[in-house]
């Protein structure tokens, strides 16, 4: 299947394995959160894979989860939910 013109050319093929980084401050269910939007996009992925870190200082939490991706369309809907949610700072 070649893309529509005005379609880029995906450089993944699926499926695949993707990391994804999500980072925001340390506080009370920002896991549980990112966890509940990553399960609704990708609800084969095993929380117990969640990688934890926290900034030098304490401030931020990095939270690395490695999602099944079946489409384009799916990590395209992950990300913006993730970037629209009010205790994501930054996803990567």
């Amino acid at each position: 299947m070649t893309p529509e013109p005005n379609e880029p050319e995906s450089l993944l093929a699926f499926p695949c394995d993707f990391p994804i980084k999500i980072m925001g401050l340390t506080q009370p269910g920002f896991a549980q959160a990112v966890m509940g939007v990553v399960l609704r996009h990708a609800p084969d992925f095993d929380a117990a894979a969640m990688e934890m870190r926290n900034s030098r200082q304490g401030k931020y939490l990095s939270l690395t989860v490695t999602v099944r991706a079946t489409s384009r369309e799916q990590l395209d809907d992950l990300y913006r939910e993730l970037c629209d949610h009010p205790m994501v700072k930054m996803v990567l």
